[in-house]
């Protein structure tokens, strides 16, 4: 029950938490994945509660042997091959360490000359360790494959022959350290991250135009520092101060981001449910980079990679530069233990910014997560705080026929963690710094023998490079992506169920799809499709089959369509 009809003792539970929260906020920084990925130090929160702790450790190893069939539906072809895998799902819960792990490589055996012979990596880990009461570590890992030039093809269930799609690694981790002097709480934070992309798959006469260049690796460090007061300890208010430092340096371009932040937060409780938070911060972003070298014609020379060579000589350009104040305020409200709803408005960039967070946790099985965001980003950055969002246990789908990408979005198993969605980075893997706005939102339920979840959001990127940078399409230009997905799975006995998985795309380039010599228009891309999987285990082996439906759309383009079909056993010790 909430509002006024809220027992005295309920009552006074929900007021202390509000004025405790710059403590708390402080003390569970160390186990919050944003503070590795954040753009500045985060204005003080109201605390939320954690999943309840159960003891368990799981290793589950497989192999598994599938054939597929792909048919395009336009014209006609239709390539068969066969896939062997290997992989393991893992999972421990217990009172200092909570994670999982679930990878699977697969081997594909192209029946033919249609359909070349392929390695795919594809996995998912987060793992949150309390070392100490003062020490904790965190650590988080992704390997998938993503769209990577947002004007061509936008392949959903990346089944035979796909264009315009890479391989993505991505990890993190580092410690953080949180203790007390006094009434202040002291903590701060490291994190250490390494991005990696292979060379797309192309051949998509759609694109047209002029090429952007390709992504290849980055490595990022981030420091964080904060001390806090509680409001009432030293006054009616909470006050916050923190500083960061966060660096990227990537080798595509010998591209760089380097940001210094400091900020003051104070925190009002107003209500035993709202508090009032404002804050003022310096933050100086600048993101730079080296010219390619270019033929007499102006165009870039590339590696046997097919990746932009860097001009050694050139001197360093900047793409984009901000140096200064920044300011924000903001309402949180907080009517219970199983909700929170946070949101700030302000000045940042050069116009107005807003951001914000809202959990709902209806039951054990039952949560709402949505978050607002804006910030000065790069792809790895971007991609480290995605993945640092994700729940440390969620759903891996592995009775799927068509397999989990985790390039969408990825849903909890439990209301406490209801899990996030990865489109907004991987609508395409941008080279350059851009500005990234949005919302996302996700909610998952289990109810009996079923499980449901939905994801959607939108994201807008304005793309940042050096104005006089030889060879660079992408200068002032925007793009932005709509997107949306559906997973549902019943068990029906025992040993079978079914699941199902619908998902739209939508993306506006923003970068010309025609060619470089006509601008007169940007056309947008759509992408959707559906999956249906039938499983039934037999002891430690496991059968499927699986149906699927895909559709991509580029600009005035007829739409092509295709159908996938899989058979498939596994072998789990």
């Amino acid at each position: 029950m909430t509002g006024p009809m809220m027992r005295p003792t309920v009552r006074a539970r929900v007021l202390a938490g509000v004025a405790a929260t710059v403590v708390v906020a402080g003390t569970l920084a160390g186990a919050a994945p944003a503070i590795a990925q954040t753009d500045a130090p985060p204005p003080p929160t109201l605390p939320s509660s954690g999943p309840e702790t159960a003891r368990r450790v799981t290793i589950d190893p497989y192999v598994e042997a599938s054939q597929t069939l792909a048919a395009d539906l336009n014209g006609g072809d239709v390539l068969t091959y066969t896939s062997l895998a290997a992989g393991v799902d893992a999972a421990i819960q217990t009172q200092r360490v909570t994670g999982q792990l679930s990878y699977r490589y697969e081997r594909r055996f192209g029946w033919g000359d249609r359909l070349g012979d392929d390695d795919i990596h594809s996995g998912l880990a987060r793992v949150d360790a309390r070392v100490t009461r003062n020490l904790t570590l965190e650590a988080a890992g992704i390997a998938t494959r993503a769209r990577s030039d947002i004007r061509g093809a936008a392949p959903g269930l990346l089944v035979g022959n796909v264009n315009n799609v890479s391989q993505v690694y991505a990890v993190y981790a580092g410690p953080s350290f949180t203790t007390t002097a006094g009434p202040v709480v002291f903590d701060a934070n490291y994190r250490l991250g390494y991005t990696k992309v292979e060379t797309p798959t192309f051949g998509d006469t759609s694109i047209g135009g002029r090429r952007l260049d390709y992504y290849d690796d980055s490595i990022g460090n981030t420091a964080t520092a904060r001390a806090s007061v509680a409001p009432g300890l030293v006054a009616p208010f909470g006050v916050t101060l923190s500083g960061a430092y966060d660096r990227e340096t990537a080798s595509q371009l010998k591209q760089r981001y380097e940001g210094y932040y400091g900020r003051g937060d104070i925190l009002q409780p107003v209500s035993p449910y709202v508090a009032l938070t404002a804050g003022v911060g310096y933050e100086k972003i600048e993101t730079s980079q080296k010219d390619a070298v270019v033929d007499a014609t102006g165009t870039p020379v590339l590696d046997r990679d097919g990746r932009f060579i860097t001009n050694e000589a050139s001197p360093r350009r900047v793409a984009y530069r901000t140096d200064g104040l920044y300011y924000d305020a903001g309402v949180i409200w907080r009517p219970n233990r199983r909700t929170s709803v946070e949101g700030h408005v302000g000045k940042r960039y050069g116009s107005l910014s807003y951001t914000g967070t809202a959990t709902y946790q209806a039951s054990r099985s039952v949560g709402l997560a949505v978050n607002v965001y804006d910030g000065v980003q790069t792809f790895g950055r971007q991609l480290r705080t995605g993945i640092g969002n994700l729940p440390t246990s969620f759903l891996t789908g592995n009775q799927q026929g068509f397999g989990q990408q985790f390039n969408g979005c990825v849903f909890g198993s439990s209301g406490a963690q209801p899990g996030a969605c990865l489109n907004d980075v991987f609508q395409s893997i941008s080279t350059a710094s851009y500005r990234a706005r949005g919302v996302d939102g996700v909610i998952v339920a289990t109810r009996g023998r079923s499980t449901w979840g939905a994801g959607a959001g939108y994201a807008n990127r304005k793309l940042y490079s050096p104005n006089v940078a030889p060879g660079l399409v992408v200068t002032g230009l925007e793009d932005q992506s709509y997107y949306g997905q559906l997973f549902y799975a019943r068990t029906l006995t025992q040993v079978s169920g079914v699941n199902a998985d619908l998902f739209v795309n939508y993306y506006d380039p923003g970068v010309p799809n025609i060619a470089a010599a006509d601008v007169s228009g940007d056309d947008g891309v759509w992408s959707y499709g559906a999956t249906g999987t039938y499983y039934r285990n037999f002891g430690r082996l496991g059968t499927t089959a699986s149906l699927g439906l895909y559709s991509f759309k580029v600009g005035d383009l007829d739409s092509d369509w295709s159908a996938q079909a899989l058979i498939g056993a596994r072998y789990q010790f």
